[in-house]
């Protein structure tokens, strides 16, 4: 894997979001049990969520229908993970998946187009789908079953992403902490016909021998992954990236363009700004620019976070 330099800057560089709306951050507090919301600098921190210790791991949000989604692991050792949703400013909570319906759902993406959420399931070892109300709930990749398997950290799915268009989703595979046997894989977004989420046979393995990645997100424009990692330094505690395609085996290395994290976890690119959002399990938020400079520290000491969304919203009319 090669590694880039990364450039810090005391400099600001920050871009706003076009006229008629405004950027916000949202993001989570594994420790609290909190959903939190900041201005893309770190202002304006405020509390809209406090569950208690349901242990929020992913964070997306449909801007259009005004609502965020989260995911809740619930007790790692327990099969009670959920799915919840609530208006932007953390009113009219509702259980799109109750407890137990997944059993430790990590990162979460919409598919908007077709009114669908896809998660990551950790220790059901399973990416899974649902419409947006709850209904239709489907397993799509089934990477182990029962104790035995769960055991093995190499079955636990934790990152997703989506190509929608090119009907592909993209998720990681942690491995055992600092074991240097983390994946990311590829499949299509419909399971093949006669073939079922334990054996389908168009899986690819993108990378592997990674420390601990977690989160994903791709520039599809550009062809580009992203993905947080936790493990031990020097390629852990990063966010790398790499090109989505190439064949298997003659893949370029991921470049790492930004280090030092306490433990990465959340992730979220603003591509049309250019620059990415991140959170760690010490509490920060940064952000950076796409090829990791200018990167800057925007809180500090807020919990344990783990996901992290951005979303332009639209301005409230001024009377």
């Amino acid at each position: 894997m090669s590694e880039s330099v990364t450039k810090r800057s005391g400099v600001s560089k920050s871009k706003p979001a076009k006229a008629g709306v405004k950027g916000r951050l949202f993001f989570l507090d594994l420790g609290g049990g909190r959903v939190l919301s900041a201005n893309p600098d770190g202002s304006d921190i405020k509390t809209i969520v406090s569950e208690g210790r349901k242990l929020p791991d992913g964070i997306v949000v449909d801007v259009e229908a005004g609502h965020i989604y989260w995911t809740n692991m619930g007790n790692p050792s327990a099969n009670d993970g959920s799915i919840v949703r609530a208006d932007l400013d953390g009113g009219n909570l509702r259980t799109i998946i109750p407890a137990g319906g997944t059993f430790t759902p990590k990162q979460i993406q919409l598919d908007k187009a077709n009114g669908k959420l896809y998660w990551s399931d950790r220790e059901g070892m399973r990416v899974m789908r649902v419409n947006l109300d709850g209904s239709a709930i489907e397993t799509l990749i089934e990477t182990g079953h029962g104790d035995t398997d769960r055991r093995d950290a190499r079955n636990w799915c934790v990152g997703i992403a989506l190509d929608v268009k090119g009907r592909k989703l993209y998720w990681t595979q942690k491995g055992p902490d600092n074991a240097g046997q983390g994946r990311i894989f590829r499949a299509n977004l419909e399971i093949p016909s006669g073939q079922t989420p334990a054996n389908r046979k168009d899986i690819e393995l993108l990378f592997e021998n990674l420390p601990e990645p977690i989160d994903l997100d791709l520039d599809l424009a550009n062809r580009m992954m992203y993905w947080t990692d936790r493990g031990d330094p020097p390629r852990g505690n990063t966010v790398n990236r790499a090109p989505m395609d190439g064949e298997t085996g003659n893949r370029k290395d991921s470049e790492i363009v930004f280090n030092h994290l306490m433990e990465g976890i959340g992730l979220a690119l603003d591509l049309k700004n250019g620059r990415m959002f991140l959170t760690d399990l010490g509490g920060s938020v940064h952000s950076a620019d796409l090829d990791g400079s200018n990167q800057k520290m925007l809180l500090v000491a807020q919990g344990n976070l783990s996901g992290i969304a951005y979303a332009e919203l639209p301005e409230a009319k001024s009377e």
